[in-house]
């Protein structure tokens, strides 16, 4: 059974946007653009102002735990364009990007990523943009 997983409105419209034109200009790239489709295919919408704190909203920040290697790590998820990982910045198309927007905290998911499956759970949010009353990021 899969996770519930939940996306504002404003997100999904953004994303769909940006899988739209992606499939159009970086076919190389589909299957990971199908898997994001997917997940927002999925995902319960809710308004941004509704969104619960728990949940992982693209520009939030967030503490990761490998449940094989016990390492962890921080990340702000974002757009493409603004994906920067020397900033630990990752892009939504990315796997791990996909496999975490939505999630909320002590989620933990298996997904699989070109060098074969990562076990992650989601052990903070330490920023949240709807949270925080940043509804225009």
């Amino acid at each position: 059974m899969s996770r519930q997983i939940f996306i504002t409105e404003k997100d999904k419209i953004k994303l769909q946007k940006l899988i739209n034109e992606a499939k159009e200009f970086h076919p190389s790239s589909e299957v990971y653009l199908n898997n994001l489709e997917q997940e927002l295919d999925r995902a319960q919408l809710v308004d941004s102002q509704k969104v619960p704190h728990d949940v992982i909203t693209m520009h939030s920040k967030v503490l990761l735990r490998d449940i094989d290697s016990g390492e962890e790590m921080i990340y702000t998820l974002v757009y493409p364009n603004e994906a920067n990982i020397m900033e630990d910045k990752i892009s939504v198309l990315a796997p791990v990007g996909t496999a975490i927007i939505g999630l909320r905290e002590k989620d933990a998911i298996d997904w699989k990523i070109p060098s074969g499956m990562v076990r992650l759970e989601v052990k903070e949010i330490l920023y949240q943009p709807e949270a925080a009353g940043d509804f225009d990021s």
